[in-house]
């Protein structure tokens, strides 16, 4: 019996207007309210970037509502943001990672534990950026000594240009083989995170922090930072509007995309009619 949903948010749950539809909402909602199952955003972004899913989903207003952010880098709470797990890059790694990127003068964003720093933001991405956290932080600096005392969650270079990105991570091989965990998102982004740490890890420690059996969670996704966490799950879901790798390990992939209740599709075939 499935307990705990692990779902992530772009292009998943949120339609392409980063907006969650009401039939979603109402499925989420009644799949706590009826059959007792924990709904968690599980995420790239930072904890303090999904605002507006907190909101929709009321998820602030419960204890038991949590977060799984920075592909598994942060598992928090929802109502105080208490951090259960933290799971730095090392900074010698993240500065390597780093130079590696300014030098290739891709866009890159720097995840704290509340913050994102931005460098060399395009137009286009500052649009994205700033529509998910309005109070990133544009910098000019062309290291990362200035955070050597701050821990680094997540780094991620956006390109719109998935092969060039493909290219990136293969050059960087040197430096992250047996060190970094390489996943991509929203056919944009190269995501960089510690090693072993991904949305799978964060389902895993959540799962085993409430007493969870992880034969008893479901995993929503539709991009290569959710594949380790559909692996892990007790059910993994992909969204019809998910990349063939993700569709592939999926034991369902709804028949809806993101723009059409793809979640309420899931909840409703594995929660409400099982």
């Amino acid at each position: 019996m499935i307990k705990l949903i692990a779902c992530d948010l772009d292009e998943t749950l949120l339609n392409s207007d980063k907006k969650i539809s009401e039939k979603n909402r109402i499925a989420i909602q009644r799949a706590k309210d009826e059959y007792g199952v924990l709904f968690v955003p599980a995420t790239g972004r930072g904890y303090t970037c999904i605002d507006d899913v907190l909101d929709t989903l009321a998820l602030r207003d419960q204890e038991d509502a949590y977060i799984i952010s920075n592909n598994g880098g942060i598992l928090c709470t929802a109502k105080d943001y208490q951090k259960l797990q933290f799971h730095a890059l090392p900074f010698a790694l993240a500065c390597e990672l780093f130079q590696f990127g300014y030098e290739a003068n891709v866009c890159i964003q720097v995840f704290t534990d509340k913050d994102v720093y931005a460098f060399h933001l395009n137009e286009d991405e500052k649009k994205w950026l700033f529509m998910f956290k309005p109070d990133s932080i544009i910098c000019e600096e062309t290291s990362l000594a200035f955070l050597k005392d701050t821990p680094i969650a997540k780094i991620l270079f956006q390109n719109t240009d998935m092969t060039y990105l493909q290219q990136i991570a293969k050059q960087m091989q040197p430096i992250t083989k047996d060190k970094v965990s390489v996943s991509y998102s929203s056919n944009r982004y190269l995501e960089l995170n510690a090693i072993g740490v991904d949305k799978g890890l964060g389902l895993r420690e959540l799962a085993a922090h409430l007493g969870i059996a992880i034969e008893d969670t479901m995993a929503i996704g539709d991009n290569l930072n959710d594949y380790a966490m559909l692996k892990d799950a007790g059910v993994a879901v992909a969204v019809a509007n998910a990349v063939a790798e993700i569709q592939a390990i999926s034991d369902y992939v709804t028949k809806a995309n993101c723009n059409e209740d793809a979640v309420a599709e899931a909840i409703q075939k594995f929660i409400f009619a099982s």
